[in-house]
Formats: C-alpha cells, sequence, structure tokens
C-alpha cells in the first residue's frame, strides 16, 4: 500500500545522501519533497502541516550541532523516522482483558470494511493465544452477514452465536445481549460482536450501535476502516468517534493500491491507536500493527521483525532444531531439508509479500510484482518427484534418473539440471562458510544461488608442420 510514497521517500533522501554538507535550502527543499509525497498519499492536510512543521523544527535545531564530516543525511534521516512513528502511533496496544470473563470486542464500522472477515481473523488470532472466543453475529442488515460468519467460525472451530432465524432477523440489540449471556453460561473468556454497517454514516446507523454499546457495555469497541477510502476515512473516523466513540482502529485491505494516507491522519488527529491490521483476504492476513516497523517500511527499511515472526510461526521447532543440529554435526542440507524450507516459507504467504518486507523493496517493485509465484510450486514438483534417496545425495541423479523426474514433475530436464546444479553449488558454498570460509565473489552470510561459473579452457595453438614456421614461432 505504502509503495509510492516509499519510493518518494527513497528518492528525496537519496538525492540528500549524495549532498554531503546539507543547507538550510536542501533543508526547505527536502521539506517540500515530504509534504507534496503526503499529500499524494491521501494524508489529511492538517497532518501534512503538524509532521513537517515538527521536522523543520527539530532540524533547525540539530543542524548546527552537527560536525562537518558527520553524516548530516542520516541525522535528518532519523529525525523523520521518529516523527512518522509518531504520527503513526508511537506504541502498539493489545486489547484490554476484563477482569471478570468475557473480555466482550465490539466492532463497528461501514459497510464494505471488512467486519466480518475482521470478527473471525480476531477470533483465531485470540483462539491461538490460548482463549477461548465466541462470536456474536449481530449484522442482521447485510443480506448474507449471519451466514458468511457462520462459515468462518466452522471453518475455524470458533463457536458462533447467531439469531434463531438467520439473516435479517430479529432485532440486533437483543441478539448482542443474549449472545454475552450465552458466552458466560458456557464460560467462554473473549466475545466479538460484528455489528451492521451503512454504505455511509446516517443516524440510523449511529442509533443501533449506541443501543448494542449501551446494551453489552464492551470492554474494547474497535472502528474497523477500509485503508483505501483515502481523505474520507477522517471525515469518517470523526463522525463514529463523536457518535458510538471507539477504543482503537483496525485497518483493513492494506494489500490494495490505495495510497495509505488514512493510516498516517487518524492517529494524529483522532489520537486513538491502530490495533491491528489485515493485509489480504486470508485469515491468516492479520497481524498487530507495530507503528515503528510500518514507519521502517515507509521509508525503505523494511521490516525484518515481522518477516523474522512470520517465519518462525511457519517453521516447525522440532524441525528447526534437526536442521541445527545436523549443521552442528556437519552434515550436508539436502533437497529434503530444502523442501520443508519451501513449504515453511509458502504457509508464510506470497513471496511478493515477503519481498516487500525487505530493506530496499521500494527500489525493486517492479522485479516484486513481476516475481513469478509459480517458481515455487515448479520447484517443489521437482523436489517431490525424487525418491527419498534422491533428495538424500544429489550425486545419484544420473541422466535416466533426471529424465524420470522430468516426467513425474511435468517439467523439462533442463529444469531438473538447472535445479540441481544450483543447489550443489549452494551445497558447496554452505560448506565453506561453515569452516569460516567466505567463497569469493559471494557477500558473508547469502549463498549464491546462481549456476556455477564454467571454467574458461585456452587451447593451445597448434604449432606449424613447416620447419621454418615452426622455429619463427617459437622465437616469438
Amino acid at each position: 500500500m505504502f509503495d509510492a510514497l516509499s519510493a518518494r521517500f527513497a528518492k528525496t533522501f537519496g538525492g540528500l545522501r549524495a549532498k554531503g554538507k546539507i543547507s538550510s535550502s536542501d533543508i526547505e527543499s527536502v521539506l517540500a519533497e515530504i509534504r507534496s509525497a503526503l499529500v499524494e498519499a491521501d494524508v489529511a492536510l492538517e497532518v501534512v502541516n503538524l509532521f513537517s512543521d515538527r521536522i523543520q523544527t527539530q532540524v533547525i535545531t540539530l543542524l548546527p550541532t552537527l560536525q562537518a564530516g558527520s553524516n548530516q543525511a542520516q541525522a535528518i534521516f532519523d529525525v523523520v523516522n521518529l516523527e512518522l512513528t509518531a504520527i503513526l502511533g508511537s506504541e502498539s496496544r493489545r486489547i484490554r482483558i476484563a477482569k471478570n470473563p468475557p473480555t466482550v470486542v465490539m466492532l463497528a464500522g461501514l459497510q464494505g470494511a471488512g467486519k466480518t472477515t475482521l470478527a473471525a481473523k480476531l477470533a483465531k488470532f485470540y483462539k491461538d493465544q490460548g482463549n477461548t472466543p465466541l462470536l456474536v453475529a449481530a449484522d442482521l442488515q447485510r443480506p448474507n452477514a449471519v451466514t458468511q460468519l457462520q462459515v468462518l467460525g466452522q471453518q475455524l472451530d470458533i463457536p458462533v452465536f447467531a439469531p434463531e432465524h438467520g439473516n435479517g432477523s430479529g432485532n440486533a440489540v437483543h441478539v448482542a445481549r443474549d449472545g454475552i449471556a450465552h458466552a458466560k453460561s458456557k464460560m467462554y473468556n473473549m466475545v466479538i460482536v460484528d455489528t451492521a454497517g451503512r454504505l455511509g454514516v446516517d443516524d440510523e446507523l449511529m442509533d443501533e450501535a449506541i443501543a448494542i454499546k449501551n446494551e453489552i457495555s464492551p470492554n474494547e469497541i474497535l472502528f474497523v476502516i477500509d485503508a483505501m477510502i483515502g481523505q474520507s476515512a477522517l471525515t469518517t473516523a470523526r463522525a463514529f468517534e463523536e457518535g458510538v466513540g471507539f477504543d482503537g482502529l483496525v485497518l483493513t485491505k492494506l494489500d490494495g493500491d490505495a495510497r495509505g494516507g488514512a493510516a498516517l491522519s487518524i492517529t494524529e488527529i483522532i489520537k486513538r491507536p491502530i490495533m491491528f491490521i489485515s493485509t489480504g483476504e486470508k485469515i491468516s492476513d492479520f497481524d498487530i500493527f507495530y507503528p515503528n516497523r510500518m514507519a521502517s517500511r515507509i521509508l525503505g527499511m523494511g521490516d525484518v521483525s515481522t518477516l523474522a515472526e512470520q517465519a518462525k510461526k511457519a517453521m516447525n521447532p522440532e524441525t528447526s532444531a534437526k536442521l541445527e543440529e545436523k549443521f552442528a554435526r556437519g552434515e550436508d542440507f539436502t533437497l529434503e531439508d530444502f523442501l520443508e524450507q519451501l513449504e515453511a516459507m509458502a504457509k508464510m504467504g506470497s513471496m511478493g509479500k515477503l519481498l516487500s518486507m525487505l530493506p530496499g523493496a521500494a527500489s525493486m517493485k517492479k522485479q516484486i510484482e513481476n516475481f513469478d509465484e509459480g517458481e515455487i510450486v515448479r520447484t517443489k514438483a521437482i523436489v517431490q518427484s525424487m525418491t527419498p534417496q534422491e533428495r538424500r545425495d544429489i550425486k545419484v541423479l544420473n541422466g535416466t534418473r533426471r529424465s524420470r523426474i522430468a516426467l513425474g514433475s511435468g517439467r523439462a530436464v533442463s529444469e531438473v539440471n538447472s535445479l540441481v546444479e544450483r543447489f550443489s553449488a549452494a551445497q558447496k558454498a554452505m560448506k565453506a562458510m561453515r569452516s569460516g570460509n567466505v567463497p569469493a565473489g559471494m557477500s558473508s552470510g547469502m549463498p549464491d544461488m546462481r549456476p556455477p561459473k564454467q571454467p574458461v579452457i585456452h587451447k593451445k595453438k597448434s604449432k606449424s608442420g613447416n620447419p621454418a614456421k615452426r622455429a619463427a614461432e617459437e622465437r616469438g
């Protein structure tokens, strides 16, 4: 979502770093670029002005104290990073757990923001932490909203309390109230109430939301907002804050092509934290919001912390421990190990999303967009077509075996050969690194997965059969 903004910041600071010593006019130019980038990203104008004024005040104070030989551009970058983190909320916050269960969470927002799916994602998130959530289907306005929540609950093995006659029937206030009573009787320690939305803010929407709030007294009200609605995000948030009131925000559809100004506007003006984000349609596309990590991504420094957390979740602890033991014993990394890594990567989501968390991802936008996700599937198919012996020892892969593997995976023999060559090169590199040697042409810590370069063979010139010519050649 923040790709365009990130690219603008990268370009601005790239030009600043090239200057070395920075003047007041350079600072004015950078601030103008930052203002322009934020306005284009749909950030509210009042937030743009606050942000740029704070940076200007700090930088003007800081610049005279910097030595001529110091990295002035980096110092300014650090100021922008801190202020951007502050705009996004400085600290992440969790749901407040009630002293006497159940903890009641009410979701509010406009229709189309993704409240129902978000309710299921939130329930799974807390179920994975050992809680016993109950979903309450109190959206009786949108057709099939109740059914949608029931289907999601069934998929996740999370109970759903719904009106007896299904979609569009009953009273939303009574459904919410009865859902809380049911949770108490069945000893659920958390209740997530999905409420109705409208296409726009109106009295009917607010009246129902306020009535539900007054009836169930939720511990938290989360305002669910579509991050793609741009400038109107702030107006909508203000209307809900004045009408129902809310404790925190959840941003949905962060995987979209919108410019992301909503995230940079609401927390500064409304003074409510963004607590969670939804980054896709899958139930697993959900995470806690960390302001410092989001600021890091916007400024092109990536989000290695989230990437590491996702890898930890995807990797089986036993598999990781076994792999570490293998390396400690000096055993080779095999195609069997490689297959386990590929399967773990598949659990982490698309490679495009993973690559976008790396530092400098904004400058690789086209390459990331053009990344062939099918390459991982094709690679898995080749490895899965091998026998256990072949995966453990690639030296047994003769021509006949490679032809069989190609036929079994539906790939060409040349693709099997390419994979084996690249893997063999990576194996050698990992052996060298384990012994403390970094192979030439490689950066420390990263095995080179490119095919090995073929040695250049210089053929000896044939000698002339004419004795006179041969003597002249030898003298030359």
